[in-house]
């Protein structure tokens, strides 16, 4: 197997972007840019460190990250499995990438830029949730704004291909597999759904 090389030879099979792909990026958040970020209840946090790469998904009840100002957006980090991946990587290195998605449309928006944690507690308080608000907010300052076209979201069917995870392996079953048998299991499949309600925020 042959493996390309040079961004010459990878420009060669494809050939040149079309203007509409070039013309929409901007700099900050412009009023429909603005509309679709806050209509998402879902992204994806992509960082890069030391390790190597990590991709996160954020989710909320409401909009997941808020406007700061037009060059800039809060990100919460509400509770996980305190891994501490995406959060490390930008303590180290701030480049990040968000992609935002909108249950019914193929369109995602991206968001590239850099990134910062924070402890501040008027921010944190900012997204209080039933009296408890997150450890850090991740502040992102937007380089570039643009539409990804929807043909990958098409090709999978996301919002209208249905339920296909009845035969699918549970975490228990995962986290046993990967543990040999010292963790995870019926158990943890059982106790998941109360443990969840209970560290949601």
């Amino acid at each position: 197997m042959e493996f390309i090389e040079k961004v010459e030879d990878l420009e060669a099979l494809y050939g040149t972007p079309g203007a509409a792909s070039l013309r929409k990026v901007v700099r900050h958040l412009t009023p429909l840019y603005r509309k679709w970020i806050e209509a998402a209840r879902l992204c994806v946090l992509s960082t890069v460190g030391p390790e190597g790469v990590d991709g996160s998904p954020r989710g909320d009840d409401r909009a997941v990250v808020r406007e700061l100002n037009t060059k800039t957006l809060a990100l919460p980090d509400w509770r996980g499995n305190n891994r501490l991946d995406s959060l490390r990587n930008i303590v180290r290195d701030p480049r990040v990438s968000l992609m935002f998605f909108v249950p019914g449309s193929d369109n995602v928006v991206r968001v590239n830029g850099t990134a910062r944690l924070t402890a501040d507690a008027a921010l944190r308080n900012q997204f209080e949730k039933a009296g408890k608000v997150p450890a850090t907010v991740i502040v992102v300052q937007i380089d570039e704004i643009y539409s990804q076209c929807a043909r990958a979201l098409m090709r999978a069917r996301t919002w209208t291909c249905g339920d296909e995870s009845k035969d699918l392996p549970t975490i228990g079953q995962l986290l046993s597999e990967a543990s040999e048998g010292e963790e995870g299991g019926a158990q943890y499949d059982k106790d998941w759904a109360a443990r969840a309600a209970k560290t949601m925020w």
